[in-house]
């Protein structure tokens, strides 16, 4: 792999190579934010990394509270915020590649309610939701024994409600079609690889870094 952009910048030409829609997602802990800093110094620009909509609203000062109707609000504006970051790269066509921390499904295994009502506070159906993304990742959450990590400021949970979230994180995104689980490692770098790999298969060859 090469060791950063900078290194080896895009030969690339193109203008524009239509945008194709990852998400990278897993339960709280999961490596999800190491392994996006990992691919941004892979690949080129043209492989955009979308921050997660919901550290842009929890750090911004959105109320963090754990009453059923607070926790609807700061899921529906997690889920529009999601919905604009992709729209955003996708009109400014320079990106091949919109890789997002999370996609507009996860807010469903945040959710204090049903699938229905998810869906019907959003606007949208599962199928919809779906059919966004080309390819899904799913970062398995770690258990203490494989490394679970409380340093993120913005993680409220412990292992066990860590465990849990990321099952129901799976559940809402196993009728994706290109869905790849990446189960945990004490060895995080092999982990980390089989995700960037997946990654890099969806790349358009003018945007490899090799």
């Amino acid at each position: 792999m090469p060791k950063s952009r900078e290194d080896y910048p895009c030969r690339c030409k193109k203008s524009w190579h239509g945008c194709k829609r990852i998400v990278l997602t897993g339960g709280p802990g999961a490596g999800k934010t190491a392994v996006l800093e990992m691919t941004r110094r892979a690949f080129c620009p043209h492989v955009a990394i979308l921050p997660e909509s919901a550290g842009i609203i929890f750090r911004g000062g959105f109320w963090r509270r754990s009453s059923r109707g607070a926790q609807k609000a700061a899921q529906r504006a997690i889920f529009y915020v999601q919905h604009e970051l992709e729209q955003l790269v996708i009109d400014e066509k320079e990106a091949a590649i919109a890789l997002c921390d999370r996609g507009s499904l996860d807010g469903l295994a945040y959710w204090p309610g049903s699938a229905a009502s998810f869906f019907k506070n959003v606007h949208s159906s599962e199928e919809q939701e779906l059919s966004r993304y080309q390819m899904v990742i799913h970062l398995r959450t770690p258990t203490l024994l494989t490394g679970y990590d409380h340093s993120n400021p913005l993680r409220v949970e412990d292992v066990e409600q860590a465990l849990r979230i990321d099952e129901k994180v799976e559940a809402v995104w196993r009728r994706h079609p290109r869905r790849f689980i990446v189960e945990s490692s004490k060895d995080f770098f092999a982990k980390a690889k089989i995700a960037i790999d997946l990654i890099e298969q969806e790349v358009p060859p003018c945007c490899r870094l090799l």
